[in-house]
């Protein structure tokens, strides 16, 4: 993967990368890492800088090491990496090598974060803020279906800092 320029991402419809083509959350070190798959989250401009925010429930393995980590990434991939990235959001990596079912290849860039030589684009991120939602917060209580017995519970709301983009193109 080769640096770009972060205006890279302005070409991206932000809708899609995130709701239709998906992404992974990728935190840890290459000797000691963990991906889940996200479609919630978004991009914008906060605090004077470009930013996403993404949501992790306290129960998904990868959340530890976001929690141990300054840093992360967001990478998205081309359509034929649908299984692996379906492989990577319902497997733990607490109980298997999800990475090596999915056939994704580790890769380290940037400042020593992980991604897959696979994706397309990897955004490199610097942890600035995170919140636990509760539910007294949720004004529309009719959201409580995405949580509860069956789903798990309320996720933490991550706001990161995007450094770096890196792309395959």
């Amino acid at each position: 993967m080769k640096e770009a320029d972060i205006s890279v991402l302005g070409a991206e419809n932000q809708f899609d990368l995130i709701g239709r083509e998906w992404m992974l959350i990728t935190a840890g070190t290459k000797e000691s890492f963990n991906t889940m798959t996200a479609s919630w989250g978004g991009f914008g401009w906060l605090w004077n800088r470009p930013v996403a925010f993404v949501f992790v429930r306290p129960e998904r393995y990868t959340h530890d090491f976001i929690e141990k980590s300054d840093r992360l990434t967001l990478s998205v991939y081309p359509e034929q990496y649908r299984k692996a990235l379906q492989i990577c959001g319902s497997k733990s990596g607490r109980d298997c090598d999800k990475v090596a079912e999915a056939g994704l290849t580790p890769e380290e860039v940037g400042d020593g974060v992980m991604t897959f030589a696979e994706a397309r684009m990897t955004i490199q991120a610097r942890k600035l803020f995170k919140s636990e939602m509760t539910e007294e917060e949720f004004l529309d209580k009719d959201l409580f279906t995405f949580y509860g017995k069956v789903r798990g519970g309320f996720h933490t709301v991550y706001v990161v800092e995007i450094e770096k983009v890196f792309t395959n193109e």
